[in-house]
Parts: C-alpha cells; sequence; structure tokens
C-alpha cells in the first residue's frame, strides 16, 4: 500500500549509477525533445540532456522493475542561502510504464527522501497547467497551487498556456 492506495506494479526505487545513463537518456530525451512538459531547451545534445537531469547537486533515483528502468527523479535545494531548506524534484515516467502508479511509487520515495535528506517543504516551480496528471496527482499527495504563471508556458499544441507554483510541507 502507498501513498495512493494499491500500486499496479512493484516498483523498486534506488539511486542513480553512471551505468544507468543510457537508459535515463531513453526515458527524458523525447519528454524534453517534445516541448510539452518541461521548460527547457528542446534540442539538447544526449549529453546536455543527461548533464540537465543528474548533474549539479542533484539526487537522482531510478524506478525500476525486474531491472528495467520505468522512471527517473532528483531532489535538488530550490534555493541557496536562507532558502536551502526547501526542495525541487522532477520526475519523468518511461512511455511505456505510464498510469500503472510509477509517477506515484516515485513521488510518496521523494517525500520521504527529501525528508531526509534535511528538507522541510517541496516546490515544484513550473507545472504546465496542461498536465493536469501531474496537478491532480501533486494535489493528491497535499500539495496546493500557491501561483499561477498566466501564459508563462509556449506549449507546442496550446499556444501559450499558465504554468503552476505548486508547495507542500514536508
Amino acid at each position: 500500500m502507498s501513498l495512493f492506495g494499491e500500486m499496479k506494479m512493484t516498483v523498486a526505487i534506488r539511486s542513480y549509477e553512471p551505468r544507468d545513463a543510457a537508459a535515463v537518456l531513453e526515458i527524458i530525451a523525447p519528454v524534453f525533445q517534445a516541448g510539452d512538459t518541461y521548460a527547457i531547451d528542446t534540442d539538447m545534445s544526449a549529453e546536455q540532456t543527461l548533464d540537465y537531469w543528474a548533474g549539479g547537486e542533484k539526487h537522482v533515483f531510478v524506478a525500476e522493475e525486474d531491472g528495467v528502468l520505468l522512471g527517473t527523479y532528483y531532489v535538488v535545494r530550490n534555493f541557496k542561502g536562507a532558502g536551502s531548506h526547501v526542495c525541487n524534484c522532477g520526475y519523468i515516467t518511461a512511455a511505456a510504464a505510464r498510469g500503472k502508479g510509477v509517477a506515484r511509487a516515485m513521488l510518496a520515495h521523494s517525500l520521504v527522501t527529501a525528508k531526509d535528506l534535511g528538507f522541510r517543504a517541496m516546490q515544484y516551480n513550473s507545472v504546465i497547467a496542461t498536465n493536469t496528471r501531474a496537478i491532480d496527482t501533486w494535489e493528491r499527495a497535499g500539495f496546493d497551487v500557491v501561483g499561477r504563471l498566466p501564459e508563462a508556458f509556449n506549449h507546442p499544441e496550446h499556444g501559450f498556456v499558465d504554468a503552476l507554483v505548486m508547495y507542500r510541507m514536508l
């Protein structure tokens, strides 16, 4: 049983390792290239894409079942200095695993992990308003919409749409 009830898959979550790079890239690159959920360049090289996801101070994790990677997420401090107690996360589920509880499992894991890392709150800076599945998942996990950025994201299909700032204490 998880934060959201029964899971559809048995997902193991572990720390990212360099040997995961190719599989993680296969998961994240198509999402970045689609340009409909992350406010980043859609034409990054493989190296830039992987560095964006796994570089810097990020604590990166992978979700797997029977050795197959189904998703990945990271935790990183959202602010420095006096705001360093607030973290940010990014989550991506492999296309074949969507709708099977992987994102919910990664979210549940990230809430515990962030608290264990000493964070007191989690903030999502730019949840695209058309990403209704993510918004529903985050709200069911106790996140509140604390800000709306009008037309802050140029969606490839819907044009200019709002981006939400979502927040939750840990």
